[in-house]
């Protein structure tokens, strides 16, 4: 057993259990995770979503991987976008949430390839998607580095990662975000959800994940090319682009 360290919010933990306390945080919300994303971004984070699909500039037949998909939002989207002849794959480490999200898209009459798997060891072939995507997910992976590159791996060349994480927000608003994050969510989260904690430890992964220009060097430092990102919502998230050569 390793002696590393990393972080689970705020927290030290060794790095063998934070998979475990992540599940157990989405394993815990699975049921009402949707509802509470549209009670806490007043409905934005569909949006954002949307957006990420415009710029993902899709062609029909195309081949998608939506890693740390919970229930469907993004893959939903996209297999809009690559139609009949695409391949759109929602796949998740977290079983509770995975099974949402086929039922959700099962219920709307979509027959979508779901994976349980982790995003540091992918159990897809090298140089197979043509887009990789990955909201709100990779802030709760362990080995990001690893992750990354694994995203990478798995790209034809030319192909494209697009991750949207929450970020760093606009200084002036950092005082007020401070106290919705730390403050007002984990009530919410107790009052909806039953579940304050959980959503605790949610704002607090979000402080935890590196910033803007942090996250495209990451991006960098494992391959990818002509690495950027757009700020939305004033910094609360960003979008960040990388392609692999």
């Amino acid at each position: 057993m390793s002696d590393k360290q990393t972080h689970f919010g705020f927290r030290q933990v060794a790095e063998e259990e934070k998979a475990h306390k992540v599940a157990e945080v989405f394993h815990s919300v699975a049921q009402r995770y949707d509802g509470m994303n549209d009670l806490m971004s007043a409905g934005v984070h569909r949006i954002w979503k949307r957006y990420l699909s415009l710029l993902a500039r899709l062609r029909p037949g195309a081949k998608v991987l939506d890693i740390a998909g919970g229930t469907g939002d993004i893959a939903r989207l996209l297999s809009k976008e690559v139609g009949p002849t695409g391949e759109v794959w929602l796949t998740d480490i977290n079983g509770s949430m995975l099974g949402v999200g086929r039922d959700r898209m099962l219920d709307q009459g979509l027959m979508l390839p779901v994976a349980q798997c982790d995003a540091e060891k992918l159990p897809f072939p090298s140089d197979y998607f043509d887009l990789v995507t990955v909201a709100f997910g990779l802030r709760n992976m362990t080995h990001k580095d690893l992750a990354l590159a694994e995203m990478r791996r798995v790209l034809k060349p030319g192909g494209k990662l697009m991750v949207l994480e929450f970020s760093k927000v606009w200084k002036p608003l950092a005082p007020l975000y401070d106290l919705y994050s730390f403050q007002l969510l984990p009530r919410m989260g107790q009052l909806v959800a039953q579940d304050a904690e959980s959503y605790r430890y949610l704002a607090e992964s979000i402080r935890m994940h590196p910033d803007q220009e942090t996250l495209k060097g990451m991006m960098e430092s494992v391959g990818f090319t002509r690495v950027d990102y757009h700020n939305l919502t004033a910094g609360v998230v960003a979008l960040h682009i990388g392609h692999k050569g």
